[in-house]
């Protein structure tokens, strides 16, 4: 098998690193406090879940089939889409700041960031995932652990950047941080690729509907996938409900998201030891539970000290989840199709997930308030379980 010139390991690790420290800085610019602004322009809590249920939407749409595209023309390295699709979203991001769109307005512009931002989440794990299956160890979890940290720390600098100059300044930063990712994407390695005049004949991808047909335990996995995210995706995106019905205020916020996105730190350090243990398969499942239990312990809360005090369950929970699922689609697909199972795995994911929670959620916060939202929240991570338990024993009687 030839390869093209392979680039040093610790290159690779360094890009890919700083690249998850900037995308998810600049992702809590915005998924951190797109509500925040949204209040601030005058739309309800369920105006503002329709909002980010449309962001979600348009990803879902737009993932697998980017992610097939790209599939099909592996001669395009995946840093020039992105980057396209990062300069793309610049525009988006100065049109949402200069203008005060009505509802439809704002939804187009929702939609638009949606197929631009979301899209880059599959894309820079398809990335790391090329290096790997070319032989390289590259440390994913902990590149996408430090993107964690890094997302905590930016909550707490934007907080304090709301408080001082007000919620619309994030768009300032959003844009900043685009033009920088830009920069360091460009500079990053180019996975090696087979030539085409010595590689054995490979199978074309397949259709989203192929993949799932293929593997039910994998289609049931994705199932439990998306209930649990439909679980915890409103408590981010919300997060600033939660935190004034408990008596904090928009700094608070901060602290909390702080909180929330440092514990997923720890369990960077934790996946390899877990994935050695359990599998990528057993070590998903764990984290389905964990991001189960999350909306319950918020329920349970009775005070702002009690909000900070659960957070760190997002280490076992949703922490954990990233690392797992890149791993548990690209070992449970087939090889022609490794960027299209990230994509669809995003898609049942943060995308259909965070659309039915956030859309759901909005109006549960309307019509019942904080808590009704919780209770919701947590029966679906209940229905998550239920399938990924189901998943995993459906796998061990295939293996029987």
């Amino acid at each position: 098998m030839t390869k093209a010139c392979q680039p040093s390991l610790q290159r690779v690790n360094f890009t890919y690193t700083l690249v998850q420290l900037i995308y998810w800085s600049l992702f809590a610019a915005f998924a951190g406090y797109q509500t925040a602004l949204l209040l601030g322009r005058g739309f309800t809590s369920g105006q503002a879940g329709v909002f980010a249920a449309i962001r979600c939407l348009s990803g879902i749409v737009a993932q697998p089939l980017l992610g097939g595209w790209a599939d099909r023309h592996r001669a395009i390295p995946l840093k020039w889409i992105l980057n396209v699709c990062f300069t793309l979203a610049l525009a988006v991001n100065a049109v949402f700041y200069f203008t005060r769109p009505g509802f439809w307005g704002t939804a187009a512009i929702f939609v638009a960031l949606g197929a631009l931002e979301l899209n880059a989440y599959p894309l820079l794990d398809s990335m790391a995932v090329q290096f790997i299956n070319a032989g390289m160890e590259v440390n994913y979890s902990l590149g996408r652990g430090l993107g964690s940290f890094a997302y905590a720390v930016s909550c707490v600098v934007l907080g304090r950047q709301s408080a001082a100059f007000g919620v619309e300044s994030v768009l300032w930063t959003h844009a900043a941080l685009l033009v920088l990712l830009m920069a360091v994407v460009a500079c990053c390695p180019t996975a090696p690729v087979v030539s085409h005049a010595s590689a054995p004949q490979t199978e074309p991808p397949h259709s989203v509907w192929q993949i799932l047909r293929a593997s039910p335990s994998f289609s049931l996995m994705l199932a439990g996938v998306f209930f649990a995210l439909t679980a915890v995706m409103p408590i981010v995106n919300f997060m600033v409900n939660i935190v004034v019905s408990r008596g904090g205020n928009e700094t608070h916020l901060g602290l909390a998201l702080f909180l929330m996105g440092a514990s997923e730190l720890p369990a960077a350090l934790l996946f390899p030891h877990l994935r050695r243990r359990l599998g990528s398969r057993g070590t998903l499942v764990l984290s389905i539970v964990f991001m189960a239990i999350k909306p319950l312990l918020f329920w349970l809360t009775p005070s702002l000290g009690w909000v900070l005090a659960v957070q760190p369950v997002q280490m076992l929970g949703y922490g954990l989840f990233t690392p797992a699922s890149v791993y548990y689609a690209n070992e449970n697909v087939s090889p022609a199709d490794r960027v299209r199972g990230q994509a669809v795995m995003m898609m049942a994911s943060n995308g259909l997930g965070g659309m039915a929670g956030n859309l759901a959620a909005g109006y549960a916060i309307d019509l019942g308030g904080v808590n009704a939202m919780l209770a919701l929240c947590t029966c679906c991570g209940a229905a998550g379980v239920a399938c990924a338990l189901a998943a995993l024993r459906l796998q061990r009687q295939k293996k029987a």
